[in-house]
């Protein structure tokens, strides 16, 4: 018997804009750094890139590091959430999501288990009851003997 072969993913190629960020991260010093492919969950983002900074001026910092960097690469931010307090803050680059965040609050917010949690399905309306004016089905009786 003959088995079909797997489809092989192809490995996955950083976008310039990924390989801007990340190299203003790296430059920053930004700690922790995850990137996650996110295409399979959403359609809003292609990658979501996740780092950590020291205190709440070196998020703030690695934040405005990286937007001036997308900028000079002709990348304006579609929006920039939480610079004021610096414990996260979000920067939307189109098809990359950065979240640079203290390191006691990246517990709270697991992003990275994103990437291996499994898709489920919402349960559908009213739960496991048939519709109504429809009955379950018996399940099927052993055969006489």
């Amino acid at each position: 018997m003959i088995t079909p072969a797997r489809a092989r993913r192809t490995p996955r190629r950083n976008s310039a804009l990924e390989r801007t960020v990340l190299a203003a991260l790296d430059e920053m010093k930004a700690v922790n750094v995850k990137l996650l492919d996110v295409r399979g969950f959403t359609d809003i983002a292609d990658a979501m890139i996740m780092a950590s900074g020291t205190s709440d001026r070196h998020v703030r910092a690695i934040a405005d590091r990286v937007i001036e960097e997308a900028r000079a690469s002709g990348r304006r931010p579609l929006g920039v959430e939480g610079q004021r307090d610096g414990e996260w803050v979000l920067v939307d680059l189109q098809d990359v999501l950065l979240h640079v965040m203290l390191p006691r609050a990246r517990p709270v917010y697991p992003l990275e288990q994103l990437g291996s949690a499994p898709a489920r399905r919402p349960p559908a309306p009213g739960g496991n009851r048939p519709a109504p004016g429809r009955r379950r089905s018996a399940p099927p009786r052993a055969a006489a003997r």
